[in-house]
């Protein structure tokens, strides 16, 4: 079997490393701060103390960090990935970054010999738990088929959507629809309230009808339960949201309902929220 080294061990990545530890996998891992990764590393992974020595030690390389700069210093950088990876290897970000940054990572792969997939992921803390985390791909086909069997491990859906980027603008695709999607169902909840009726009876009659959605049957109850511990933080929806309006500026296209959306995520962060859930989108309206 292939052995893996992985990148971006937080409230995602964890779980994804340690399905892959399951299969059976010999996973080798990076983190800037090892007691991170303690929980990992009883189960079997292999630690590495610096990106350049774990590109070299293995033949998939996947990378699951906060930030398109991240991604960036990680290939691109001094003592990089792409500077280390064995030819024929496979490099896959599972970082929601920017389709340009993608494309500029393949092309500087395929230079030497690699074979490079930019693959988001949506599904929250919920879907890498259970392994049904939806994978949305870019790259080239001989390349994605090389590694399915590794994403079907880790998601229920699969999709090759087309070239480098492809996977990153499907992800920013993602996001639109729930960025005005967890207006309507925090708008809807504090309606609720406010009528006087229960919370928890509504939304057992509305999630199996038109209003049903993901947000709505797996937000909402952690938010009738006051948690807004992370699934996905604030902070990283912030930075997708700013990644597709900066793509849809280029198309000359106008999202009013994502931009209401990071304007008032954008005012939760400015007080403090940045490190919570997305559905503390609530306390906009509390």
């Amino acid at each position: 079997m292939e052995k893996i080294g992985f990148v971006g061990t937080g409230v995602m990545g964890s779980s994804m490393a340690k399905h892959l530890l399951e299969a059976g996998y010999e996973v080798h891992i990076y983190t800037r701060t090892k007691e991170k990764a303690e929980a990992l590393l009883s189960q079997g992974a292999l630690w590495e103390s610096d990106p350049g020595s774990l590109g070299a030690k293995v033949d998939i390389l996947i990378s699951m960090v906060g930030y398109p700069k991240d991604v960036e210093q990680l290939y691109l950088g001094e003592n990089g990935f792409l500077d280390n990876l064995k030819a024929g290897s496979v490099a896959i970000d599972m970082t929601t970054s920017s389709p340009a940054l993608a494309k500029k990572i393949a092309e500087a792969g395929h230079e030497k010999g690699l074979g490079v997939l930019d693959a988001p992921v949506s599904g929250g803390d919920i879907g890498a738990k259970n392994g049904t985390l939806a994978i949305m791909v870019g790259g080239a086909e001989d390349v994605f088929l090389k590694v399915k069997p590794i994403f079907e491990i880790l998601g229920s859906s699969v999709i090759l959507q087309g070239d480098a980027g492809s996977g990153q603008h499907t992800k920013m695709v993602n996001q639109i629809a729930i960025a005005s999607n967890m207006i309507g169902v925090t708008e809807a909840i504090i309606y609720a309230e406010r009528a006087g009726l229960n919370p928890s009876r509504v939304l057992d009659s509305i999630s199996g009808g038109a209003a049903g959605s993901w947000s709505l049957t797996n937000l909402i109850p952690r938010i009738l339960e006051d948690d807004f511990s992370p699934g996905f933080f604030i902070k990283h929806f912030i930075k997708d949201m700013g990644i597709a309006l900066s793509e849809a500026k280029q198309m000359g296209l106008e999202l009013p309902g994502l931009t209401l959306a990071e304007k008032m995520y954008q005012t939760l962060a400015e007080q403090g929220l940045s490190e919570e859930g997305t559905q503390a989108l609530i306390k906009y309206y509390r």
